[in-house]
């Protein structure tokens, strides 16, 4: 087993111990964050119908660093949230250690006005 390999089960590994504690309903839904080595994408999601609420992903030209383009989807998912009326949620880091990118969305979901 090489290190990409040993590092991408670790990942899925923490993911099934996350998402064995937490699930999204429609008043609180999760938001589901998966990082590329290119893009981030974040989704609103209520586990109990299977529905997505709403998306957000920096894969159509936005500008600037990863990280600034990663706070931005954060703030653009969160307004997507209050046009749905939400304000709190539950977040979901995908197995990410969170740090980096995966931060500065959170941040910039906070930013919008999401709780968690």
């Amino acid at each position: 087993m090489n290190l990409h390999t040993y590092k991408a089960i670790k990942r899925v590994r923490r993911h099934i111990a996350i998402r064995s504690r937490i699930a999204g309903t429609a008043a609180l839904p999760r938001l589901a964050v998966f990082r590329s080595n290119k893009f981030i994408y974040a989704q609103l999601i209520d586990d109990v119908a299977g529905n997505t609420i709403g998306a957000a992903s920096d894969i159509k030209g936005m500008k600037g660093t990863k990280t600034e383009r990663a706070t931005a989807v954060g703030k653009a998912v969160a307004e997507v949230a209050t046009k749905q009326g939400i304000s709190r949620i539950v977040f979901d880091r995908g197995g990410f250690k969170y740090t980096g990118r995966i931060k500065a969305l959170a941040d910039g979901a906070r930013l919008g006005g999401l709780q968690f």
